[in-house]
């Protein structure tokens, strides 16, 4: 006996579960639970050999019981019938039956990229007509945003100042808000590019992916903020991080706004200044590239580039929501159970 008993405490018991139990499309969460359907027939069996003979009630003479309720032999065979399709509605949607559910896990191509974008003045500019600079660049970054499957992106504006409008998500549609919101004198005016830089180094730090841009957009020279913009892509370079900087606008001499009139804004053709070797210096140095876009279609070929250069192998789950199904056999359950009691209290059988 007590050989039985620590045999009993040493069964691994996980070998009765039934993972990923699917019948005719539907899983359960809990299949194990059906097992008790298999004590059906032996309940009946019970029933049929106890209970009626549990119920019979000896007479003197059989025509007493014509003087008593006369109960339909069909409605007393279908009570037991009504009894076990109660307790199999019941003891199905125990298990938990649902539909649709799938987790797949899939590997892919992600990264964690930082989009800082230059808000300054001068990025109203009408050098890449009929659009500015502005106009043409929010374009081009939503383009490079709507060709992101699973990659995180952040948003961060800057001109003299800067500051993260969105951070690192996979939600597109509010980082496409966000670009859409972008305007010309949301910040203090000037062009911090160290500041940009520190900013999006700050949400790419801590990311989890092992490939980490920032992709920085800007039309000037560094004229404002305390941090250099070459230490500050040491510093990036230092977590990991690379810098593909683009220098936006033609060469020579651009339409640029000086000031406002009685019209609106007033424009005078002044020379260009873009200081591409600080901008090629941030980007080597932190393993990236520099590019000069001197038109909308320059631009969004540079993204098509980033996009090639920068890949990395992650692994992704995508999820299906479960259709639960429990409602419909717990309902035939009640249904059948409420119709063996009305036929009980009409009839006047006791259960």
């Amino acid at each position: 006996m007590t050989s039985w008993i620590a045999r009993v405490k040493n069964f691994d018991w996980s070998v009765l579960q039934i993972d990923g139990l699917s019948i005719f499309g539907v899983n359960f969460a809990h299949p194990s639970v059906l097992f008790a359907l298999v004590l059906l027939p032996l309940w009946g069996w019970w029933r049929r050999r106890h209970v009626h003979r549990e119920l019979a009630i000896p007479f003197s003479r059989a025509s007493v019981l014509a003087l008593g309720p006369h109960p339909r032999v069909s409605y007393v065979r279908l009570l037991p019938w009504l009894r076990a399709l109660a307790l199999t509605g019941f003891i199905i949607a125990a298990a938990q039956p649902r539909s649709g559910a799938r987790a797949d896990s899939v590997s892919s191509e992600g990264i964690d990229i930082a989009l800082a974008v230059d808000i300054s003045s001068s990025m109203l500019a009408e050098d890449f007509q009929p659009q500015n600079r502005i106009e043409v660049a929010k374009e081009k970054v939503k383009r490079f945003v709507l060709g992101r499957k699973n990659d995180r992106v952040g948003l961060i504006a800057f001109s003299g100042e800067a500051l993260t409008q969105v951070p690192l998500t996979t939600d597109y549609p509010v980082v496409l808000a966000a670009i859409d919101n972008l305007q010309v004198g949301q910040l203090e005016d000037g062009t911090a590019i160290g500041t940009a830089i520190a900013t999006a180094a700050v949400r790419l730090r801590t990311a989890p992916g092992r490939s980490r841009v920032i992709v920085l957009l800007t039309d000037g020279e560094n004229n404002r903020g305390d941090i250099d913009p070459r230490t500050a892509a040491q510093a990036a370079a230092a977590f990991g991080i690379r810098i593909y900087a683009i220098g936006v606008g033609t060469e020579g001499m651009a339409s640029v706004p000086v000031g406002r009139g009685l019209f609106g804004l007033r424009y005078e053709n002044r020379p260009v200044k873009i200081d591409e070797a600080l901008l090629s210096d941030i980007a080597v140095s932190s393993g990236g590239r520099y590019f000069r876009a001197r038109d909308a279609e320059a631009l969004q070929h540079i993204y098509e580039q980033i996009d090639a250069l920068e890949r990395s192998v992650v692994e992704s789950r995508s999820f299906i929501r479960y259709a639960e199904l429990f409602r419909w056999p717990l309902a035939v359950g009640l249904c059948a159970l409420l119709l063996e009691l009305l036929l009980l209290a009409r009839r006047g059988v006791l259960p």
